[in-house]
């Protein structure tokens, strides 16, 4: 049973069907059809719907979700009893065949194709470059006896014309290692006749299509396949489209076989030469057993290699009934015949044997047993294979109506045999030309025109001398009898019928000694659409493959049997006393437990291994049950894993946790010895440890690090400063006091040079009048009583009037004076600094100063005449005063602007700087909104 389907799709097993009746069978397969499931199990054969459209149903990952697992555990598939039959083969040394059966257009070569590439899938893990290529010619065999051996038909645009048995070969590890093909009964009758709407076999498009117009004048052929009398209009559709490809794909597929160039070549010549002659049914089987040379198993020693085991896969035609059956169709129902009564004795017989293994008692079981028409066809003596090989041994004329007639007298009392003469009011049938067979899947009419022609199937002795003759190295191996000598006497050979019966009886006793498995295949419609169920050929089709027969016997006794310990696993929620896990002994113990608290005790049997339930409503009962259980488990099963999940995720969590402290202790003691190791000497470094670098902090000591920093600057400083003279620290702190004022905002300001402030009692920058200017500062000092003189410098000044002129500053401790040089600096304004409420200075190298007063009467001032010219004392001027209004807790704002704001007399004007090269001195300027210092560009 396919376990992961639920009952929405119908039944995924026709054993388990409320009731065996056609009427039921037919309502599960055309449900499944339609919910687009196109595969369902009865037991362990697979029914097989062709959904005439392209599914998701294959390829590698849905090989892996069947490798290796049971048939029920999975839905219905190809790939499922593929599996199955390959497990047998290679856990328990048994050969095994796969039988493919159905009407043409049902899917069997697609089916086939798909079994194949599933064994070529799962097998040699290891890639052995031998057993790779085994696996390459097996697949591309399919391809050219394909395009020999198929054609297109009414009901199958790729429809098999010959039976295929394909023996694959493995070694003891599973590994395919060869094989071999039989083929049976090639319809050697299209090569001369089709039916309206359908094609000769494709090689012969392929060839006419495919090949170069070289190649093809060469073989005396023209490109348009109407021109043969052997190719009717069938071969003007779509298909013709796709042959030129096809063959090429055929031809490279020929080379990877094994076939020589020089083989290839003369196949394509003997098939154009089929065009002018009647030999392919030769040709045909040449090709096969080329193949067959080239992939049979060589040098096997069991002693060495292991056991040598098989996997079969037939795909043989379907019952045939066409408006008008002739010998073909005849060979091909008896052939359906054979096999439905091996399939159905295999069936009982493994049944029975399960039923032993297991300790069951076994039941006889009422079935159709179609021996008495496989007696009719094939008794000795008495059959009608027998009638007709009389009728073509017996001398002089004999004819088809002969034939009948004979058939009349001998089988008239058969109860499945009729003709027009037995039955006169039956005008479906002619008079000395029909006859009907009853067969197990209907009453089909024969024709029996031709088959007195087609059983004799004989070539004069001196053509296949002629044939055998050739210098064409392939003819020559296609007609090996004639090497016979023209005065040798040869048997008369076997007939077609004979021949074609002595290959079945070969063929049933090889696949009796296999352990088989069935594919059923069934096509939908005849207009091969993927929607139309037609529920009147599928019910045909269902009656000829006797499947309604198969569930009965499947049905009959038990419909259900699994193993204790997978019907456990499935099941065991349902009983208190088997969830979550027994404690019982055994787990047939365990089952019989789950099924006495549901009280199905007298519906079941307990065999050595698996549990036999007789109907199939126990299984839905405890399917239903499992069904309510399943949302209840799996929200337990969600809180214990997402419970699970949490603690495993905390466990993480803490361990992480742990590391990282650790980690961040070790990164803190490295960066902390790695400081020290870099620090530990500064004090005796000159600088004090100035260019030393600071090693890259973790993230956590990021702050700590600037702290540090900003304490080892204050030591050093610190350091620094106890090395300075008393006499340099008044320097130092105007510097300081620049510095923090100026922010960055000027960039030269002259902290890298010895501060004089004085400048105009040195006699280096005033040798003239340093005498004159020190005796006024003594006599402002004797007037005033000041303390210190903070800073002197010869200016260039503007006033409101736009008249600039030289003049000097001195800044005292209380004052600012304004001094005229040329009149021994007398005193032209004195300014207290208490009026003094800010200063502005731009951030360029020029030298202006703009004093502001809070009588909003400015100074603006620029220093000239320094030496050296170049000399840089705004930033003196602005630590002194700064550091000045700091000692005497006052606030002196400073401002630093290219553009500068002033008052003079109340007068708002802006002044500004401009650099020009042709000046010697910096000047003042009138602008139309002030002023402008003019200063020389260094």
């Amino acid at each position: 049973m396919a376990e992961q389907e639920s009952l929405e799709f119908g039944k995924a097993d026709f054993v388990l069907l409320d009731q065996v009746t056609m009427e039921h069978f037919m309502e599960n397969l055309k449900l499944r059809f339609e919910m687009g499931r196109i595969y369902t199990y009865i037991g362990e054969v697979v029914v097989s719907m062709n959904p005439y459209k392209q599914t998701q149903l294959y390829g590698k990952d849905v090989i892996e979700q069947y490798q290796g697992r049971e048939l029920y555990e999975r839905p219905p598939h190809l790939y499922a009893v593929a599996d199955a039959a390959y497990k047998a083969m290679k856990r328990r040394a048994k050969d095994t065949c796969i039988v493919i059966s159905g009407e043409s257009g049902a899917g069997k070569t697609e089916a086939s194709k798909y079994i194949m590439q599933y064994i070529a899938a799962i097998t040699n893990p290891s890639q052995r470059e031998e057993v790779e290529r085994v696996k390459n010619v097996l697949l591309k065999s399919n391809c050219v006896l394909e395009a020999f051996g198929n054609a297109k038909t009414n009901r199958n645009d790729n429809s098999s014309r010959f039976g295929k048995y394909m023996d694959i070969n493995f070694d003891f590890k599973g590994d395919p290692t060869g094989g071999h093909i039989n083929n049976y009964l090639l319809e050697k009758s299209r090569i001369l006749h089709q039916q309206p709407g359908e094609r000769n076999f494709h090689s012969f498009y392929q060839l006419l299509l495919g090949t170069s117009d070289a190649q093809l004048a060469s073989l005396h052929l023209c490109r348009d396949p109407a021109a043969y009398r052997f190719t009717s209009e069938g071969a003007s559709n779509n298909l013709l489209a796709s042959d030129q490809s096809n063959f090429k794909d055929v031809a490279d597929a020929m080379k990877v076989i094994g076939f020589s160039l020089e083989e290839i070549n003369s196949v394509y010549k003997i098939l154009a030469t089929i065009l002018h002659l009647a030999i392919y049914e030769r040709l045909f089987c040449w090709i096969v057993g080329r193949i067959n040379t080239v992939i049979e198993v060589k040098n096997y020693d069991a002693r060495l290699h292991g056991k040598n085991t098989v996997i079969a896969v037939l795909d043989i035609y379907g019952f045939e009934i066409f408006d008008s059956n002739s010998f073909e169709q005849f060979c091909i129902n008896y052939c359906n015949e054979k096999l439905q009564q091996l399939f159905i004795e295999l069936i009982l017989r493994q049944e029975q044997e399960e039923y032993q293994r297991e300790g069951i008692e076994w039941q006889h079981i009422e079935y159709f047993n179609n021996q008495i028409i496989v007696d009719l066809v094939e008794q000795p003596h008495k059959g009608i294979i027998s009638i007709l090989d009389e009728a073509c041994l017996t001398g002089g004329q004999v004819t088809d109506a002969m034939f009948l007639e004979s058939m009349n007298t001998k089988l008239g009392k058969h109860p499945h045999y009729t003709s027009r003469k037995l039955c006169a009011t039956d005008k479906s049938m002619e008079f000395d030309r029909d006859f009907r067979i009853k067969h197990y899947a209907g009453n089909v009419t024969y024709s029996v025109e031709g088959f007195i022609d087609k059983n004799k199937d004989t070539l004069f002795q001196d053509f296949k001398r002629l044939m055998y003759n050739s210098t064409d190295p392939v003819l020559r191996d296609m007609w090996p009898e004639g090497e016979v000598s023209i005065t040798e006497v040869t048997k008369r050979p076997l007939t077609a019928a004979t021949l074609f019966k002595n290959s079945m009886v070969a063929l049933v006793e090889n696949l009796a000694s296999k352990e088989p498995y069935y594919v059923r295949c069934i096509k939908p419609n005849d207009q091969k659409s993927p929607l139309l169920f037609d529920a009147e050929r599928c019910r045909h089709q269902v009656e000829y493959l006797g499947l309604l027969e198969n569930v009965r016997v499947r049905r009959a006794g038990f419909a259900y049997r699994q193993p204790y310990d997978r019907f456990l696993l499935r099941y065991k929620m349902t009983c208190e006393y088997t969830w979550p896990n027994h404690l019982m002994p055994t787990d047939q113990e365990a089952t019989r437990a789950l099924i006495d608290q549901h009280g199905f005790q007298d519906d079941v049997a307990y065999g050595h291994t698996k549990l036999f339930i007789r109907m199939p409503q126990i299984l839905f009962c405890l399917e239903q049950e499992r069904a309510q259980l399943i949302p209840i488990i799996v929200l337990l099963l969600q809180k214990a894993w997402r419970g699970a999940l949490a603690r495993r995720r905390c466990r993480y969590l803490r361990a992480i946790y742990t590391i990282m402290g650790h980690y961040k202790q070790h990164k803190v003691k490295t960066y902390l010895l790695e400081l020290v190791h870099r620090f530990q000497g500064v004090r005796s470094m000159a600088d004090y440890g100035k260019g030393v670098e600071w090693p890259d902090p973790p993230a956590v000591l990021a702050q700590f690090q600037e702290n540090s920093k900003l304490l080892f600057r204050r030591w050093r400083a610190r350091q620094i400063v106890k090395n300075i003279p008393p006499s340099d620290m008044g320097q130092i702190q105007a510097k300081v006091a620049a510095m923090e004022v100026l922010q960055g905002l000027r960039k030269d300001w002259g902290c890298q040079r010895n501060w004089g402030r004085d400048y105009l009692s040195s006699v280096a920058e005033n040798p003239v009048m340093a005498t004159q200017f020190a005796r006024r500062v003594q006599a402002l000092r004797d007037k005033v009583h000041f303390g210190s003189v903070l800073f002197s410098c010869h200016v260039r000044k503007i006033n409101r009037f736009n008249k600039s002129r030289d003049r000097a500053i001195l800044v005292t401790d209380q004052h600012l004076y304004k001094l005229e040089p040329r009149k021994q600096y007398k005193v032209m304004r004195t300014l207290p600094l208490s009026m003094v409420t800010g200063v502005s200075v731009t951030s360029c190298q020029d030298q202006l100063v703009v004093f502001h007063t809070k009588n909003h009467d400015d100074l603006v001032i620029c220093f000239h005449k320094m030496q050296p010219e170049e000399d840089n004392r705004v930033g003196e001027l602005v630590g002194v005063l700064v550091d000045h209004f700091k000692t005497t807790k006052r606030e002196l704002q400073v401002r630093v602007s290219d553009c500068i704001q002033l008052s003079l007399r109340g007068r708002k004007r802006l002044v500004a700087v401009e650099m020009r090269h042709e000046l010697a001195f910096p000047d003042f300027g009138k602008s139309r909104d002030g002023f402008v210092l003019y200063c020389p560009r260094r």
